[in-house]
């Protein structure tokens, strides 16, 4: 599988914020996207994932077959609000997703195993920590395959410990013949990474 992004263009309230952006990623690699805030990176990845459109250029997602025929269809895309309803428990959650995605690797309390988080499946998510909230979100990747993620500041609000379990689960993904493509300011430990520094439109 690959995704292949050519003269891409993005706005956000009506103002262009990047323009003529190319690039590729395969399978079993990532491309971190850097760069200064307010220059579109997470605009970049809400176009990919097909929740914005693009003002110009063509996004492909190429090898995925009929499961897979376009980059939205294939990403899980994770971002800062993790897209979880506070009243809910962490299972009801959780549960919610599993349904709704299909393509199930796990079950919820295993995929809560894998992020230390089995003993808290029954809190409400509106109680728990901003590094805990971070985690179940991590989870839902976990729980359902989907071959590209699209990640926003994805380690925010985890500590050390949680950082390097979820660069675990990064490159098992990787291994899988998964693709990233992550919004950091900060270094994810991904080996085969490629960078892509946005600067300020001008």
């Amino acid at each position: 599988m690959r995704l292949a992004v050519t003269n891409l263009s993005g706005e956000r309230g009506g103002e262009l914020i990047f323009s003529d952006l190319s690039f590729e990623v395969g399978a079993g690699s990532a491309v971190l996207v850097t760069g200064p805030n307010g220059v579109g990176k997470s605009t970049l990845l809400r176009i990919i994932g097909g929740l914005l459109p693009s003002s110009d250029g063509a996004i492909e997602f190429s090898g995925g077959g009929e499961a897979w025929p376009n980059a939205g269809a294939a990403a899980h895309y994770l971002g800062a609000t993790n897209a979880m309803k506070p009243a809910l428990t962490v299972e009801e959650n959780l549960s919610f997703w599993r349904s709704f995605l299909g393509e199930h690797l796990c079950t919820v309390d295993e995929a809560l195993e894998q992020v230390g988080l089995l003993d808290i499946a029954h809190l409400p998510f509106g109680y728990l920590s901003t590094g805990q909230r971070r985690r179940v979100a991590i989870a839902r990747l976990v729980m359902c395959y989907r071959p590209l993620w699209l990640l926003d500041e994805p380690t925010s609000g985890l500590d050390k410990r949680s950082e390097a379990k979820f660069t675990e689960l990064m490159r098992q993904h990787l291994a899988g013949g998964g693709l990233i493509v992550a919004a950091t300011h900060l270094p994810l430990g991904l080996e085969n990474s490629q960078e892509l520094q946005m600067v300020a439109n001008r």
